[in-house]
């Protein structure tokens, strides 16, 4: 399962707004929004670069696992 709200909750904790997003990614703002907002498909290469710019692995921010 994915969760876009994790990446608005560390988008806002890095003080970084939507237009930064979008120019660190080089995409527009409101593909950016699109994507954070689930109106968009997230692609794995999308996935990298967002990780690099907080640090993180793609899945720590992207994808929730629970035990069954």
């Amino acid at each position: 399962m994915y969760t876009m709200l994790k990446l608005k909750e560390l988008r806002k904790a890095n003080s970084y707004t939507i237009y930064d997003m979008a120019r660190m990614l080089e995409i527009s703002p409101s593909y950016y929004s699109q994507l954070e907002n689930n109106k968009r498909r997230l692609f794995y290469d999308m996935a990298i670069r967002i990780a690099i710019i907080f640090n993180m692995r793609p899945d720590d921010i992207f994808y929730t696992f629970s035990k069954k």
